[in-house]
């Protein structure tokens, strides 16, 4: 038997590991990195009335429209790669490191050891330039030049083209099909102030064709509507104090943008990239997430920790993760916000993990008042639920206590299973092993036993150093019996535990 002792210092203390009720619910919002433009919630404002000033406005304060001018931006396609294959549907031109020119039918040439051996007299790096089709790059068509060139690990090449014509193949694959012009045009600035803003002159190329700069499709992602949306707003780009800025941007926010130096501590703070409301990315289909429940196990299984007690999510100046200390059995242990949401594969930083914890009631005797205890944090009121025959019932609404701890007295009827439960999701279930109470007594000869509830019950006599059983009743005993050592014995079931007396003497009459 289990005996629960409520003290105030109890209240306080903390598990000293996550029992098996513990879980943990995360609850998140937004998409990506959270600096600068929320790409939903421009489409929200959009869909609000604002035009594409009034949007850049918001996400880049301190930020004026300035005009750039045109100029070519060098793409990677193709690295670390034994061969390139190169073709046009149009005779296409190739112009070596001399200005030596070998002219191309309509076909594809695959550019390797065998490719510079059969042109010797070219010198790298290699220019194909289109003629009156596009390149295509192992199938994927692209408008400008292709640059190949011989690099330690293997072949290099490089897209080279006019920057709007670069942004014909970012803006779609950017901002889906059927948005408002407004954040077409929007995006499309963005775009062209962050690709000028983090050109690399001194590199092989300068942008990525992925979200490690912006994603790019070439030919193949344009669409009149976004190609529409890059002429009108030709040039035009994002400027502060004369100097054209990075427009970072990202797909939703959660209701929130992130200053730069939150996401990246690294990164010295400007006025341009601040925090700020985003009430129209409600319309995201990544606003809200829903609630995940994490064990304690699961939690120390990505982590890579053991012996967990609690989680606790530190923010930073924008509301967002800047870490999540782990306490275990060996003390705090603390993890950055990106790490976290790169491990539980996370929309974003901007989560919170809330705890509900239920401990262990152990073993009771049938009508026992019995002290279910546990805490919660970080969410409203929990209910405690118990398993029936029919399945999950609430039967009691926790309050709280301003440490987070609760305590529930119940009387113990039978063996069953606990949870806690929020909205609609519950933790994991603890077990209540509920035995008869069992009473015994001898007056001389006579055994008088009681169990309650009635259950059946066995009568056992000590002989030869074993307890045999002598008699059987159910509930209620009351017998002479011969003298000896006797004791009573209740099979356990489903519903209750078993339970062996102590043992009684019984003399002669």
């Amino acid at each position: 038997m289990r005996v629960w002792i409520a003290v105030a210092a109890a209240a306080l203390a903390i598990p000293a590991v996550a029992s098996a009720g513990t879980v943990f619910l995360l609850d998140g919002r937004g998409w990506g990195h959270g600096v600068g433009m929320s790409q939903w919630g421009a489409e929200g404002y959009a869909r609000h009335g604002f035009d594409y000033k009034q949007i850049l406005a918001h996400y880049y304060p301190e930020t004026h429209i300035g005009i750039a001018r045109p100029r070519d931006v060098r793409v990677l396609l193709v690295q670390s790669k034994p061969s390139v294959r190169i073709g046009s549907t149009a005779p296409f031109l190739v112009v070596d490191a001399r200005g030596r020119k070998l002219h191309l039918p309509a076909r594809a040439v695959v550019v390797d050891k065998r490719f510079m051996l059969h042109h010797v007299r070219l010198a790298q790096p290699l220019r194909f330039v289109a003629g009156a089709q596009p390149l295509e790059v192992d199938l994927a068509a692209y408008r400008g030049d292709v640059v190949v060139k011989a690099k330690p690990d293997g072949l290099m090449a490089v897209n080279v083209l006019p920057l709007d014509r670069y942004l014909r193949g970012v803006v779609p694959w950017e901002a889906p099909t059927g948005w408002h012009e407004q954040t077409y045009e929007a995006q499309a600035i963005a775009a062209r102030s962050y690709t000028l803003a983090t050109l690399k002159p001194s590199e092989d190329f300068d942008l990525y064709p992925d979200e490690r700069s912006q994603m790019y499709g070439g030919v193949a992602a344009e669409r009149t509507e976004t190609n529409l949306a890059i002429g009108a707003t030709a040039g035009q780009v994002l400027v502060w104090r004369d100097r054209i800025v990075a427009g970072y941007y990202f797909s939703s926010s959660g209701g929130r943008t992130s200053s730069v130096h939150d996401a990246w501590p690294r990164a010295h703070q400007v006025p341009y990239l601040v925090s700020v409301s985003d009430p129209y990315d409600y319309i995201s289909p990544h606003h809200v997430w829903p609630t995940q429940v994490l064990s304690a196990a699961k939690v120390a299984s990505v982590l890579g920790v053991s012996g967990i007690r609690d989680i606790q999510v530190l923010y930073n100046s924008s509301g967002r993760a800047r870490a999540v200390r782990v306490l275990t059995a060996h003390g705090w242990r603390q993890f950055p916000g990106a790490t976290v949401r790169t491990k539980f594969d996370l929309g974003s930083t901007d989560f919170d993990l809330h705890a509900m914890e239920i401990d262990d009631p152990g073993r009771a005797l049938f009508g026992q008042r019995v002290h279910v205890t546990g805490y919660v944090r970080g969410l409203g009121r929990a209910r405690l639920q118990q398993l029936t025959d029919a399945g999950w019932v609430t039967v009691r609404h926790v309050r709280i206590s301003p440490t987070g701890r609760f305590d529930l007295s119940l009387r113990a009827t039978r063996t069953t299973e606990f949870r806690l439960a929020y909205n609609g999701l519950a933790g994991d279930p603890v077990g209540l092993q509920v035995a008869p109470r069992v009473l015994v007594s001898a007056d001389g000869a006579r055994l008088h036993a009681r169990v309650s509830p009635a259950l059946p019950l066995r009568v056992e006599r000590l002989t030869n150093r074993r307890w045999r059983a002598v008699a059987s009743a159910r509930g209620v005993f009351d017998r002479s019996l011969r003298p000896g050592s006797y004791r009573i014995t209740v099979r356990g079931s489903s519903r209750y535990a078993g339970e062996i007396s102590a043992p009684v003497a019984v003399h002669s009459a």
